[in-house]
């Protein structure tokens, strides 16, 4: 599936974008930007695609997006056909890394929201109190203008930035790119496993990476990712392999084989286990999204 580049219109007395779309259905294809990105959907009900992840949205949904991370936001039928009874509408808020000069953005006070924009390249749905409190200031800043419209965008930075009201979307071995602020050890791990994920890695090999006995590296990867590391290993593949299903058009022997899988038995089994869905389901689904 084509993804393409699109952009919002800015306003030429605007540092940052908000627009309400409005209409039979929400008509933007797979596509990616340079802006980070918050959809809120007021009305309508579909699925959304963000990087290799497939989701269901109804009103109320929220959604936080790093740049580049291909999505699109696909109504239900009854909407393409006009049967819906009422429209489809939703509120996109998009704005550059430095739209306020880097020297603001590197301010101490913006720290928490640095982090959290690290975080955000996988993709973020949004819950909770944090979903609530952001929804209600992103449907006045429709009516906003000047500084009061900047200081709503700055309240919902300081919002997710000390949130943790949120489930990540895309898997990383789809984004490949990774940000995580901590121990040497993590990096060590996350870089040879992005590095080395196509070929075969033991618990032994990854270990000594480590620099961790077995047993240690085992309870400490477990602690940190909240999976195994053959469950994360595998994600990472199936992700990888999303992504050259969707962006290269391989066929699902070549995905896997590309992925790290050398078994097409057992990539089928840990693809429908990841994604609920077999490979083929997955390639017709983004199909219907084109």
């Amino acid at each position: 599936m084509k993804t393409v580049e699109f952009r919002l219109p800015q306003e030429y007395d605007k540092s940052f974008i908000v627009f309400q779309e409005v209409g039979q259905f929400f008509p933007c294809p797979w596509h990616y930007h340079p802006e980070y990105e918050l959809v809120l959907v007021l009305k309508s009900t579909g699925r959304r695609m963000v990087g290799d992840h497939i989701g269901y949205f109804d009103a109320g949904d929220l959604v936080f997006m790093g740049p580049s991370l291909p999505h699109v936001w696909v109504n239900d039928p009854e909407f393409i056909k006009g049967e819906a009874g009422y429209q489809a509408e939703a509120i996109v808020v998009q704005f550059v890394d430095h739209f306020l000069g880097k020297p603001f953005m590197e301010i101490p006070e913006m720290e928490a929201f640095r982090n959290f924009l690290k975080r955000s390249s996988r993709g973020m749905e949004l819950t909770g109190a944090t979903r609530d409190r952001i929804t209600e200031i992103m449907k006045g800043m429709i009516s906003m203008n000047g500084l009061r419209r900047l200081s709503a965008l700055l309240e919902i930075f300081d919002i997710l930035a000390n949130t943790a009201e949120y489930e990540m979307l895309a898997s990383p071995g789809y984004v490949q790119n990774v940000h995580l602020k901590s121990s040497d050890h993590l990096r060590k791990i996350n870089q040879y496993i992005m590095q080395n994920f196509q070929e075969e890695i033991t618990l032994p090999e990854i270990a000594s990476v480590a620099n961790m006995a077995l047993t240690t590296f085992c309870c400490f990867f477990k602690e940190h990712y909240r999976v195994s590391f053959v469950e994360y290993l595998n994600t990472v593949r199936i992700g990888h392999a999303c992504k050259l299903i969707s962006e290269k058009d391989l066929n699902i022997v070549e995905a896997a084989a590309e992925s790290g899988f050398n078994n097409l038995a057992n990539f089928n089994r840990q693809f429908k286990k990841i994604k609920h869905m077999t490979p083929s389901e997955y390639r017709r689904t983004l199909n219907v999204a084109v």
